[in-house]
């Protein structure tokens, strides 16, 4: 695990040395036509997935520059700069102030109308109140015994090692298993990497990134291979029963990074629709009149060669049936269980 941790790390590196090309002139004009300019040319130079997002940078600054002159007010010019930036439609994209954050509104509504779970329906029938709870993993038997299921909320949660062997070790005797992460927003890359360890890790390459390196939209430094560790937390007894994972369009940034690197792993199968993307590294600075931002300037390309920055697209596509939501039962979770009893 120290050997995708260590490069992950050097990744991060690289992307904060380049704050010298990207924190605030200090000296330049902070009137609201010079803040939005100097903005505007941040992300033309920098932000790394115009070509993926279809965006036409250029036509964006026509429409937005007529909107911004210098006697508007700051939470005026605070809202074209983040309509302006939203166009992106990006997660990782973020504008903030002493009086307001923003954020991708497309993004908002993507994973809130895009989301494949009812919380109730699984806390009430599959995780029940006979379920465990141990550290940021709730988890039960489903099947009658011969599945486990596990539910991790957030990335952001830590997951130590006494508790996943915990789990691992109750549902030794099952079939398999389901690690559900819809609607998990992501958060660490320690977390995803300690998730990854339970698995059958030889060095083997889970994916390939890149950072922006030129102010031209597609200049980039050449790939460096995220591999897996040389070793699993389970040593020379890895999970290598199947694992069913599931994904939504709100599983964002590090669950779309763990929903990518699954395609190593023959034993493992993402379930569910498309995930909500993020597989960028966001990077940043401030603006003359002291605003923040940040905007993706790193990339991922997937074993089979996709960038899936929009959305990993899983194994099999299941959407939850509400009808049978309403009647207690999630045919995600069951879809998944039929593969593994099968």
């Amino acid at each position: 695990m120290k050997n995708i941790r260590t490069i992950l790390f050097c990744l991060l590196a690289l992307v904060f040395a380049s704050c010298e090309r990207i924190v605030s002139d200090q000296d330049a004009p902070n009137n609201p036509v010079n803040v939005f300019e100097y903005l505007w040319n941040k992300v033309d130079t920098q932000y790394a997935f115009f070509d993926i997002k279809g965006v036409d940078w250029d036509s964006i600054h026509e429409v937005y520059r007529s909107k911004v002159n210098d006697d508007m007010s700051d939470d005026s010019l605070f809202n074209v700069c983040a309509a302006m930036i939203n166009t992106l439609k990006d997660g990782h994209t973020n504008l903030w102030s002493s009086f307001n954050v923003s954020h991708s509104d497309s993004l908002f509504y993507l994973m809130m109308e895009g989301g494949q779970l009812d919380a109730n329906v699984v806390a009430t029938n599959y995780l029940t109140p006979y379920g465990y709870t141990t550290g940021s993993l709730s988890h039960n038997f489903i099947r009658d015994g011969k599945v486990g299921y596990i539910r991790y909320e957030s990335f952001s949660s830590d997951i130590s090692d006494d508790n996943l062997l915990f789990v691992l070790d109750r549902y030794k005797d099952c079939k398999g298993l389901i690690l559900d992460l819809r609607n998990n927003g992501g958060g660490s890359s320690a977390n995803m990497t300690k998730l990854l360890s339970i698995f059958d890790n030889h060095k083997q390459e889970l994916f390939k990134s890149q950072i922006k390196s030129g102010p031209k939209h597609d200049e980039f430094t050449d790939y460096r291979t995220i591999y897996a560790a040389d070793s699993s937390l389970l040593g020379n007894k890895p999970y290598t029963k199947p694992v069913a994972v599931l994904i939504d369009r709100g599983s964002f940034s590090a669950t779309s990074f763990f929903a990518v690197a699954t395609q190593a792993y023959d034993n493992v199968k993402l379930f569910g629709d498309y995930s909500g993307g993020g597989m960028g590294m966001p990077n940043g600075g401030s603006l003359p009149n002291g605003w923040g931002y940040r905007f993706s300037i790193t990339r991922t390309i997937a074993l089979d060669g996709g960038n899936y920055e929009n959305g990993v697209p899983p194994d099999v596509r299941v959407l939850l049936d509400r009808d049978l939501a309403a009647q207690g039962i999630d045919n995600i979770i069951e879809t998944a269980a039929d593969w593994i009893t099968q």
